[in-house]
C-alpha cells in the first residue's frame, strides 16, 4: 500500500473516533434484530451487523473501551497492531493482528463483548484494519474506560491501564 496516513484519512473519508484514530463505517445491515430477542443488555433494536475502517497513526492508539457485542478485528495494511485485552475475571491478552504469520500474528482475531481493549500500532508506521461487530454496533453500547475506574478492578494492570486511557 503505497498511501500516507494523511491520505488514507482523505481517501477512505475517515472521522476522528473517541477512543482515538480514524473510523468511518462502511456497512450497516438493512435488517434489524429486535430488542426482544437480543439480551437485556443491548436494551433495544441492533442492525444484524456493522462494520468499520479504522487507521492508527504512528504514536496515536485506541483507548481501553468495551462493547456489548463480539468485535471482529480485520489486518488491512501497514504496521501491524498489538490489540491489547482485558477479560472480566482480569486476564490479559496481547493478541497480534498483522500479515507476519510465522511471529503468531493473525490476519483476524475477535474480542469477546464485554471484555475491556484497546490498540496500537507494531512500529512507526500507521495500521488500517476493519472492524465487524454482530449484533450491529450502537454508540450507546460504547463505554471508554477511566483511568481510576479501570486500575481500582484491576491494579495487576495499572501501567498498561494508564497509557491506554485518556483524560
Amino acid at each position: 500500500m503505497d498511501y500516507t496516513a494523511p491520505e488514507l484519512v482523505t481517501r477512505l473519508q475517515l472521522l476522528r473516533h473517541p477512543e482515538g484514530g480514524w473510523y468511518r463505517e462502511t456497512y450497516r445491515a438493512a435488517e434489524q434484530i429486535a430488542g426482544s430477542a437480543l439480551p437485556e443488555r443491548f436494551g433495544g433494536d441492533r442492525a444484524l451487523s456493522t462494520a468499520i475502517y479504522f487507521l492508527l497513526e504512528p504514536g496515536d492508539f485506541s483507548a481501553l473501551h468495551r462493547i456489548k457485542a463480539d468485535e471482529l478485528w480485520h489486518y488491512y495494511g501497514g504496521s501491524s497492531v498489538l490489540v491489547h485485552r482485558i477479560d472480566p475475571d482480569g486476564s490479559y491478552h496481547g493478541l497480534q493482528l498483522g500479515p507476519r504469520l510465522a511471529a503468531g500474528e493473525q490476519f483476524q482475531l475477535m474480542v469477546p463483548a464485554g471484555c475491556w481493549f484497546g490498540a496500537e500500532p507494531v512500529g512507526t508506521g500507521y495500521a488500517l484494519v476493519g472492524c465487524t461487530v454482530a449484533p450491529g454496533f450502537d454508540f450507546t453500547d460504547f463505554e471508554l474506560a477511566g483511568c481510576a475506574q479501570l486500575i481500582s478492578c484491576y491494579p495487576q494492570h495499572a501501567e498498561l491501564i494508564t497509557r491506554l486511557t485518556r483524560a
